[in-house]
C-alpha cells in the first residue's frame, strides 16, 4: 500500500524545519547533498535561464561530478521536481489524532508548515515560475498531481476507514489535490504577496463548504481588481 510506503520515506527523511534532524547519519548527509544541489541549481536558472544551464554547471557549482549529480536526481526536471516538504506532512499528519477529522488535521499540519515555507519562500517561488515558464516542467507538474491525488488518497483512507477505491473517498482526494494546486499556483501568481497559509486555508473552507459560493461583496471586489 502505498501510505506504508509513504510513512516510511517519511520516518526516514528528516524535516526541513529541524535542520535535518532525524533518522540515521548517511541519511541526513544524503538529505543534505540533495537540498544543496537544488538550492545551487534554483540559483543558476534564476542567473542563466533554465534552457542555458547544464548538469555538468550545477555539478561543479556544487563540487560533485556530473556522475554523483545522478545519484541524486536522474534528470535536470527532477532537480526543480524534487520537494523536500512531501514527507514532513505526511508524519505529521500521520502523527494527528486518529479521532480528529481530516480537515482539522490538514489545517493544523498547514499551521506547523508556515514557518519553514516562509524561510525557504525565495526557493519555492522560484521552482513555482519554473513550473509556469517552463514547457518541459508544466507537463511532469501533472504527473505529480496525480501522484499527490493517490497520496492524499491513501492518507484519507487511513483516516476514515475506508478503502483506497470507495467512490466518494476517490472524489474527496481529488477535490482536496486541486484545492491545495489551486493556492499554490495563487501563491506563485501573486509572488507570495498572499501568503500561502492563508492561501490553504481559504481552499480548504470552500471544500469543507461544499463549494456553495455567494456573489462578492463590494470590499472584496475591489481588492481582487487591486491583486
Amino acid at each position: 500500500m502505498a501510505l506504508v510506503k509513504a510513512a516510511k520515506r517519511a520516518r526516514v527523511i528528516p524535516s526541513p524545519s529541524r535542520g535535518g534532524q532525524g533518522g540515521g547519519l548517511r541519511e541526513r548527509k544524503k538529505q543534505k547533498t540533495r537540498e544543496s544541489i537544488q538550492r545551487t541549481a534554483l540559483r543558476l536558472f534564476e542567473k542563466q535561464g533554465y534552457e542555458e544551464t547544464t548538469i555538468e554547471q550545477i555539478a561543479a557549482a556544487v563540487e560533485i561530478s556530473p556522475s554523483t549529480f545522478f545519484n541524486y536526481f536522474p534528470t535536470k526536471e527532477d532537480v526543480v521536481l524534487f520537494d523536500a516538504y512531501d514527507p514532513v506532512a505526511i508524519r505529521m499528519f500521520l502523527e494527528r489524532p486518529k479521532d480528529e477529522p481530516w480537515n482539522v488535521g490538514l489545517r493544523e499540519v498547514v499551521k506547523n508548515l508556515a514557518a519553514v515555507f516562509e524561510r525557504d519562500e525565495r526557493m519555492i517561488l522560484a521552482r513555482g515560475r519554473l513550473f509556469l515558464e517552463v514547457p518541459e516542467l508544466r507537463a511532469r507538474l501533472w504527473d505529480e498531481a496525480e501522484r499527490t491525488q493517490l497520496l492524499i488518497l491513501d492518507l484519507l483512507a487511513e483516516r476514515t476507514g475506508r478503502r483506497p477505491d470507495d467512490f466518494e473517498l476517490r472524489v474527496a482526494a481529488r477535490v482536496v489535490m486541486a484545492a491545495i494546486l489551486e493556492a499554490s499556483k495563487e501563491w506563485m501568481r501573486t509572488n507570495g504577496r498572499h501568503g500561502l497559509v492563508e492561501l490553504a486555508n481559504r481552499a480548504v473552507a470552500v471544500v469543507e463548504s461544499g463549494a456553495h459560493l455567494r456573489a462578492p461583496t463590494v470590499s472584496r471586489v475591489r481588492k481582487a481588481r487591486r491583486s
